[in-house]
């Protein structure tokens, strides 16, 4: 099956893309299933790595995820274009994957949320936000309001306007197609006015009021996790991991200890967001605060996005955060620096200007609005009419609201989504930021070795002493973030001798800790060099010639091993 990331993939057609990428490179790609979603879907992790130079759990690795809510999809085709740039790049003989790849580890989830993605992208769409649980009630029953639905049939669902003197919407007065808020004084006198839902169905319409109710399709599994979790989060579920998706997605998160970067992928903005979700920078090791820029320079040369953290430029109320979410959760739970992924911004390919970073609560400005229309105005029409981004009004007999218009934006292809001769482009170097972040893991490697006989005892056996040097290579320290070592929630690297019995070491046991080590990192933030050495020393009473195995470890900066021969 071939695959241009042009488009969406509906569950089967993604699993046999996974499948035929695993099956054309053995040695780099393996597939396992790691839970099951609400409605009895596998959830899949992709793992990435040349295994000709270790497996998988011997190396630091980097995680991504992608398309926890539902519309999103734009982050599952990002994942797998991750996925296709590694494969590809080790083929090719890319220099910067194929280290990547001899020295790290790549754990990727194409798809969080395969029940959601399966309603949206079906032949009749419905709209989640996330799971497709029915929650908070455990029952389907519908409550009195408006749902999102397609209507009429046509496989999208876009919006619906209605004639009505005392609505909040009129024309735009540059392009009547556009509706704009009616301004505080009213408008003209004459002026249309309508209002504004998305395409969908009142449930026991009582002939006057359209309430939204939030049940049952308010749960929001990236709410779920057991960072900061809140009843008062909307969405949050029962419990912490109450969804099986993202319990199943913690479990083998923390299953894979090596993980040093997390990265999950949602859509939209075109942001590269950062915790906390719910404390001010100042309130961050400051260590911890410095590392995340240093990266976010990265990412924005790379991908063009800015980045930002979610309390200090995305929060509009101090006082009412949003928690329980996966980057947090990584962050403060792993230890680990994470990141959320925000693609596509059509206000910026519209005007070249990036849009408020408070859009998701006031929403883009009518002349940002209209910008947008003249753009999509001036796009190639897509092969398929229901990937238009946006439809000329026309009318419709609604079943409860009488005669309507439906059309305006396809907000799935055109704000939340980009269109499909624009999805490649959008996910294209972020594959690079992926494998950026990796590379700036810890890595330990032992890079010097030196054995010194001290002399022979009187059976002639001699006595050696054995200095092994245990380098960090990575930029980042072994503890990854300050934030680590703060909640006790990284072990120390280990150095140990094997091949000897343990009488015969006689300086102390054949396991030593050396705490941990710092990286490239960390000589810059103490402008001076050392820290990312460390030397173990063993004193070993053995014949000459004897070869005994050395190995370094660390839960994130893996594993390495030498034979030393003692002569």
């Amino acid at each position: 099956m071939t695959y241009e990331f042009d488009r969406f993939l509906r569950f089967d057609e993604l699993n046999e893309w996974l499948d035929g990428v695993a099956a054309a490179h053995p040695d780099l790609v393996s597939i396992e299933t790691y839970g099951r979603s609400y409605e009895g879907r596998d959830l899949r992790i992709v793992t990435i790595t040349d295994t000709s130079t270790g497996a998988h759990d011997t190396k630091p690795a980097h995680w991504v995820d992608a398309s926890i809510h539902a519309v999103e999809l734009t982050a599952t085709v990002a994942a797998c274009r991750l996925i296709k740039h590694l494969v590809d790049g080790h083929g090719a003989g890319d220099a910067t994957v194929t280290r990547a790849l001899a020295t790290r580890t790549f754990y990727v989830v194409p798809r969080v949320n395969p029940d959601g993605a399966e309603w949206v992208l079906a032949d009749e769409p419905r709209f989640r936000r996330s799971s497709t649980r029915p929650w908070p009630r455990n029952d389907d029953r519908r409550w009195p309001g408006h749902y999102s639905a397609d209507t009429d049939g046509d496989g999208r669902i876009l919006q619906m306007r209605v004639p009505d003197p005392n609505g909040q919407w009129m024309p735009h007065p540059d392009d009547a197609r556009l509706l704009v808020a009616v301004p505080p004084v009213g408008p003209e006198p004459g002026t249309p006015r309508y209002r504004v839902f998305s395409e969908g169905l009142i449930e026991d319409y009582d002939g006057f009021t359209v309430p939204t109710p939030r049940a049952p399709e308010g749960l929001d599994l990236n709410r779920n996790y057991p960072a900061g979790w809140s009843t008062t989060v909307l969405g949050s579920g029962d419990h912490p991991l109450s969804e099986p998706e993202i319990d199943a997605l913690v479990r083998a998160l923390v299953a894979r200890p090596n993980v040093c970067g997390f990265n999950a992928f949602h859509t939209s903005g075109g942001f590269l967001l950062r915790p906390s979700s719910t404390q001010p920078d100042s309130k961050l090791p400051p260590n911890d605060v410095w590392a995340w820029k240093e990266l976010a320079k990265i990412g924005t040369e790379l991908t063009g996005y800015p980045a930002h953290s979610v309390y200090e430029d995305f929060t509009w109320n101090p006082d009412e955060t949003m928690s329980g979410a996966s980057d947090d959760w990584a962050y403060e739970h792993l230890g680990v620096f994470g990141w959320t992924t925000e693609f596509w911004d059509l206000i910026h390919a519209a005007t070249g200007e990036k849009a408020s970073t408070k859009i998701w609560y006031t929403g883009p400005t009518p002349t940002e609005e209209l910008a947008a229309l003249r753009w999509v105005d001036e796009q190639p029409a897509p092969a398929d009419p229901r990937d238009a981004s946006w439809v000329d009004w026309y009318e419709f007999d609604h079943p409860q609201l009488g005669q309507v218009e439906l059309g305006g934006w396809n907000g799935l292809r055109s704000w939340t989504n980009p269109p499909p001769h624009r999805l490649a482009d959008e996910v294209e170097r972020h594959a690079e930021f992926a494998v950026a972040q990796a590379l700036a893991a810890p890595c330990l490697e032992l890079a010097h070795t030196a054995v010194t006989r001290l002399g022979d005892d009187s059976d002639g056996v001699p006595a050696w002493r054995v200095d092994i040097g245990v380098l960090n290579s990575g930029w980042l320290p072994t503890n990854v973030t300050d934030r680590a070592v703060a909640s006790n929630i990284v072990l120390p690297v280990e150095v140990e001798v094997t091949g000897v019995a343990g009488e015969q070491i006689l300086d102390g046991v054949a396991r030593r800790t050396l705490g941990q080590i710092g990286g490239s990192m960390s000589s810059m933030l103490a402008m001076a060099g050392g820290p990312e050495r460390a030397m173990a020393t063993f004193t070993i009473r053995a014949p000459a010639g004897t070869e005994v195995q050395v190995e370094a470890r660390h839960q994130r900066a893996g594993r390495t091993s030498v034979t030393v021969r003692l002569a």
